[in-house]
């Protein structure tokens, strides 16, 4: 059955343009008009109300620009994306505010356990560790069975790591059970941003990063705080029975009422997921559906998740770039924050509540980094898009092998880094001279604000790059990051004693200046690679078909001939 569309139809959904100015205005931008039946489909995807006539006039091609046939990229309701971002976001704190609420205990647990600060400076090292293998496997696990299991599975983990880092009485304990807290609290640090590229078109993609990305950097803002206050009053103990606490909060409603969100699950919401798999909600909401019966699905075979495949990602050359330069990046957040206790004690000696309250400079300006970061990447995002008359698909996403996705992300990145890297060196050269509070506490803030912003930018473009398995792309991120970082944190101490603060942190920075030109090489190469990786994904996932059409020709062959 037809639809028409009358012309004041068009007028309400339009704003002041009537039918005929559309289309012309479309026509001279080169842009085909959409036909009637499509704007009729697409009327409650308009971000003008019906029978609002008083707005003002709009962009005709950014009205447009949302017009689109087919499937929603995703079709869970604003409020449902909204309480599933709130739940990722509250989980995306745990890794950071583990690591970091550890800080200021470092001195009174190697006073209780009567070992040096050596030997607790080795548990950061095999945390870190943990940090970077852990994710390659619950995020593998996450693109294969889905988020809320990987979720459920990390949080149990660190659930009982906790209870027994609460009750243990040696360092070997200690050591063992800070990895197994680790292997928990960051196997969810990959699933956060999976979960936003399950929801979000690349377009809005930046804003959502940026609150995920604000509940993990909330962590050096909050939790050196918390573990000031905890240490000082009630031992070094009870950081460890918050921390078990805070997750028991969590988990409770997460697995009653966060939906499935993995698109190799559920697509883009509308496909129930397994029974195992739904939560009170989604037993009501896909009782009635034809697949809502596991009998019916299509099976699907979980197997044992594969840290290989994040290795294959870091080898692949447009990606290998951002990761190294991040990798860069992410050395000069972690030295800093690894060493400010034990720098700060030495030269102000600072009580641990003191410390933790250091740490609040830093913490502030990553939030404000990880909240700024969002708005402006999508600003960018429609500012590139406009200049080379590319159109924005807010319902369906963006095909990004024609939109130069490195230039937007990349190009905020200049910048920051290079103010980041100044204060960095700035840091050093201040703590050297033994100045007041004040100072480093002010280049704290600008170190957060600018490093911090720059690889959480980044973090945004690599799953921006392989959206097929945004798990395993963020996985592979933390990988290179982490790897690195425990290497660095092994030898920092030794570094400090031999170079001097203000050389120490000096050659961090240039290191990050020498890689720096990988940003343009990234810019101007990155597309070609990219395009080149798609082809060559096209070309297996076409042989794969067509050795299934071949291999379910020869299963019929056999039944046909015994039914002759």
């Amino acid at each position: 059955m037809s639809h028409s569309l009358e012309p004041t139809s068009c007028n309400e959904k339009v704003g002041s343009h009537d039918a005929s100015q559309v289309t012309l205005g479309v026509k001279e931008q080169g842009v085909l008009s959409p036909s009637a039946e499509t704007l009729r489909q697409s009327d409650e995807d308009m971000d003008v109300s019906d029978g609002d006539t008083t707005q003002p006039e709009r962009d005709v091609e950014a009205t447009l620009s949302r017009v689109s046939t087919g499937p929603v990229y995703s079709a869970f309701s604003k409020g449902m994306k909204k309480w599933i971002i709130t739940m990722v976001t509250i989980s995306s704190f745990v890794s950071p505010m583990t690591a970091n609420i550890y800080f200021p205990a470092l001195n009174p647990i190697a006073a209780d356990l009567g070992v040096s600060i050596n030997l607790i400076n080795l548990t950061l090292t095999t945390y870190m560790i943990l940090q970077g293998i852990a994710p390659t496997l619950f995020g593998d696990f996450g693109d294969v069975a889905g988020r809320r299991p990987a979720f459920i599975a990390a949080f149990t983990i660190y659930f009982f790591a906790n209870l027994g880092l609460a009750l243990q009485t040696n360092y070997a304990a200690l050591l063992v059970l800070r990895m197994m807290q680790s292997g928990g609290s960051s196997g969810t640090l990959a699933l956060g941003y999976a979960v936003v590229a399950d929801l979000a078109v690349s377009a809005e993609r930046g804003k959502y990063m940026g609150i995920v990305g604000a509940g993990i950097n909330v962590g050096p803002a909050i939790s050196p705080v918390l573990g000031g206050i905890l240490s000082q009053y009630l031992g070094w103990r009870a950081i460890f029975w918050f921390c078990l606490i805070f997750t028991a909060v969590w988990l409770v409603p997460y697995v009653l009422l966060v939906p499935e969100t993995c698109r190799n699950v559920v697509g883009n919401g509308s496909v129930p997921p397994q029974r195992w798999n739904q939560t009170v909600v989604d037993y009501f909401r896909f009782r009635h559906h034809p697949q809502a019966n596991d009998v019916l699905r299509p099976k699907r075979k979980l197997k044992f998740p594969n840290p290989l495949r994040a290795l294959k990602v870091i080898f692949e050359k447009d990606i290998a770039m951002v990761l190294f330069y991040n990798t860069m990046l992410y050395l000069l957040f972690i030295l800093v924050t690894a060493t400010l206790s034990t720098q700060f004690r030495d030269i102000y000696d600072l009580t641990d509540l003191q410390i933790g309250l250091c740490y609040l400079p830093y913490g502030i300006g990553c939030f404000c980094a990880a909240i700024m970061q969002g708005y402006i990447l999508d600003w960018n995002y429609r500012r590139i898009a406009k200049q080379i008359g590319f159109t924005i698909n807010y319902r369906k996403g963006d095909d990004l092998s024609k939109y130069p996705i490195e230039k937007a992300r990349l190009q905020p990145v200049f910048p920051l880094a290079a103010v980041g890297v100044m204060a960095t060196i700035g840091y050093g050269w201040v703590l050297q001279a033994r100045t007041s509070l004040a100072g480093p506490l002010v280049l704290l803030f600008v170190i957060g604000l600018c490093v911090t912003g720059s690889f959480s930018i980044l973090s945004t473009l690599v799953v921006d790059l392989y959206p097929e398995a945004p798990a395993t792309a963020v996985a592979a991120n933390n990988l290179c990051r982490c790897l690195f970082g425990a290497g660095a944190t092994a030898l920092i101490e030794t570094m400090l004693k031999a170079m001097g603060r203000g050389w120490c942190y000096t050659f961090l920075g240039l290191v990050v200046v020498l890689f720096s030109p990988i940003l343009w090489a990234s810019i101007t190469f990155g597309p070609k690679f990219r395009e080149q990786r798609r082809v060559k994904k096209a070309a297996r996932d076409a042989e794969r078909a067509e050795k299934k059409a071949r291999k379910a020709e020869a299963l019929q062959t056999p039944e046909m001939s015994d039914q002759a």
